[in-house]
């Protein structure tokens, strides 16, 4: 069904009251081959020629062995049953569980998200999920900046850079500055805290992959009358100490480890999560338990802080139907695997970390660059540029050596090795690299 929402006289009220007499008027500002680039389409094919061509094309993709890429999304095993639970019908949907009387199931599934991303991070409210872990960042950040009314930033060197990059997209349009506190020996040093800062940023692990102390900094925040944002692998919060021990005000960061494909890069969803006082600042959506009338247990959505709701000029975020789906995956994957199931995950990926150092440091050339203790995720310096060694790399069937901005520095690549590599994938792994290098 045609979906016309405006009637003309509408459209024409509209093009007066701008200053144009047509539509095409209203991008006539855009370059030629942006508004009208030729489209060189095939003649039309019978669908059984079509599928016949994809199959063509699918044979003739390499053979891909288990993945050591790393830069924050990794190779992790997907539990059937999370794949399974997450295709039902009552996931699926994207709609927003706008009528609590209908919308039981998703609400509950939501509150428990919300619970255990509480629990992961020791931290007391977690919003029903973001896009990803970078705009979880930069809506953690413009929290923290509503609620302390100061307009700086400073945010670690370790902090992926792509987070880096939204987040100071986000900051620009609301007038905010930015400032960086660079890494020493790979790790994030102790500053003083200016007293325009209102939010510090760091992350554990860092972009590196090195652990990071961050109690220190998150007093020197605290002192100077700023409030601390942590950006963290959930994963590694069943080993880690969580960021509400270590005195963090926010935590957000990727939930792609916890049960989801990697996927060209996507959908993830973000997560953030933060202390009860500044629930009122919180972007999203807000699940939460009540009683019917009859007393029997129930979930609604208690806080709606979008301009569908709200007005605009009180909204705190634009976000919409956000990653639900993905975040509640990412919800049976931690029911699914329990505390102790997680820890395990977590262990058998730093050994085979660590192995997979100690194994490629044998080659000529390449040198140690991430400083141990490290998580599942390390940087080398390599003897050729890594970008062409990760190419050489794909084209023996192996996804390795994330290229790592300069910077960080010269030749720097990032791997990872998670429970799904065993002795022989990374003996196999050096081995190629090696005929590469």
């Amino acid at each position: 069904m045609d979906y016309t929402p405006h009637t003309e006289e509408e459209i024409q009220a509209m093009l007066e009251k701008v200053g144009v007499e047509t539509l095409e008027d209203l991008y006539a500002h855009l370059p030629e081959e942006i508004l009208n680039p030729p489209i060189h389409l095939p003649d039309p094919m019978p669908e059984w020629a079509v599928l016949e061509e994809l199959s063509r094309l699918a044979g003739e993709n390499l053979p891909a062995r288990k993945a050591f890429l790393g830069g924050g999304a990794r190779f992790h095993h997907v539990p059937p049953v999370v794949q399974a639970l997450g295709s039902r019908g009552e996931f699926l949907t994207a709609y927003t569980p706008y009528q609590p009387e209908v919308s039981q199931g998703v609400l509950q599934a939501t509150f428990e998200y919300q619970t255990m991303m509480a629990e992961l991070t020791g931290l007391e409210v977690s919003n029903a999920s973001m896009y990803d872990g970078s705009t979880a960042l930069a809506e953690g950040v413009l929290l923290v900046l509503r609620e302390t009314g100061r307009m700086g930033v400073l945010v670690s060197q370790g902090v992926h850079p792509e987070y880096r990059e939204v987040l100071k997209t986000y900051l620009e349009a609301v007038g905010a500055s930015l400032g960086t506190i660079p890494l020493e020996g790979g790790r994030t040093p102790l500053v003083e805290v200016p007293e325009e800062v209102g939010a510090v940023v760091a992350q554990n692990p860092n972009f590196l992959g090195a652990l990071e102390d961050l109690a220190p900094l998150a007093e020197a925040a605290h002192r100077a009358g700023a409030l601390f944002v942590a950006v963290v692998d959930p994963l590694s919060l069943a080993l880690l100490k969580p960021p509400g021990a270590y005195g963090a005000d926010i935590a957000v960061g990727d939930g792609q480890v916890l049960g989801l494909p990697l996927g060209f890069g996507g959908p993830h969803f973000g997560f953030l999560v933060t202390k009860k006082a500044f629930v009122r600042q919180l972007p999203g959506r807000l699940v939460s338990e009540t009683v019917d009338v009859e007393g029997k247990r129930g979930f609604i959505l208690t806080l709606q802080a979008r301009e569908q709701y709200i007005r605009r000029a009180k909204a705190k975020s634009n976000i919409t139907t956000n990653a639900q789906l993905t975040a509640l995956m990412g919800a049976m994957y931690l029911a699914a695997l329990g505390p102790e199931g997680l820890k395990e995950v977590a262990l058998k990926g730093v050994y085979m970390a660590h192995r997979l150092q100690e194994l490629l440091l044998t080659l000529p050339g390449v040198e140690a660059f991430t400083p141990k203790p490290f998580f599942q995720e390390f940087a080398l310096r390599l003897p050729k540029d890594p970008l062409e060694v990760r190419r050489a790399l794909a084209r023996r069937g192996f996804h390795g050596a994330t290229p790592v901005p300069r910077e960080y520095g010269e030749n720097l690549a990032l791997f990872a090795a998670t429970e799904l590599h065993e002795e022989e994938d990374l003996l196999a792994f050096r081995e190629a690299l090696k005929e590469v290098l």
